[in-house]
């Protein structure tokens, strides 16, 4: 399948793509990591009470499992549009053709999300007592943060993708009233 395209989801396209696609598989990045280090101020947050959301970020030895998105053939263009304006409504995300590994051991290119480190969103590493805090406490115009991290989380364990970190979080989370 070298001319597929396949979009690689780490956060809420797992849950809630926003697009059509023949295939969807588990799929692993090497050198990213599945990271809250996205200041939201538009989905989960505002501008003056932002958010916090996943972000693929850079990380060397790291390791990111995910889901891959094979795009419906004959429906590249819109879906790609359809991320664009959903993933790209600040220049927090940049889109990038990083390789991901399938169940098989195939290697193909996918399009991702990746933060960028120098636009003021982003939010870098802080502890997950900080994060918990602004995550029960912060919405946006897509609902509450929290909601959003327990989405992700759910699905992930669905998937058995499990994340002991972010098992963590959602505990901390929901100990906030």
């Amino acid at each position: 399948m070298p001319d597929q395209l396949w979009v690689f989801g780490y956060g809420s396209l797992i849950w809630d793509p926003c697009f059509e696609f023949a295939d969807r598989q588990v799929a692993t990045a090497h050198g990213w990591q599945r990271s809250f280090c996205m200041w939201s101020v538009h989905y989960r947050g505002t501008q003056d009470h932002p958010g916090l959301v996943l972000a693929l970020d850079r990380a060397a030895g790291a390791v990111c499992r995910g889901v891959a998105f094979a795009i419906q053939a004959g429906k590249e263009a819109e879906s790609v549009q359809a991320l664009r304006t959903r993933e790209l409504i600040s220049s927090a995300y940049l889109e990038e053709t990083i390789k991901i590994s399938l169940p098989d051991g195939t290697v193909v290119p996918a399009l991702a999300y990746v933060i960028n480190r120098d636009h003021v969103q982003y939010a870098g590493a802080m502890p997950l007592e900080a994060q918990a805090e602004l995550i029960a406490t912060r919405h946006g115009v897509r609902g509450p943060n929290r909601d959003y991290l327990f989405a992700t989380a759910q699905h992930l364990g669905e998937l058995g993708l499990a994340d002991a970190e972010m098992e963590r979080l959602v505990t901390m989370v929901r100990a906030i009233p």
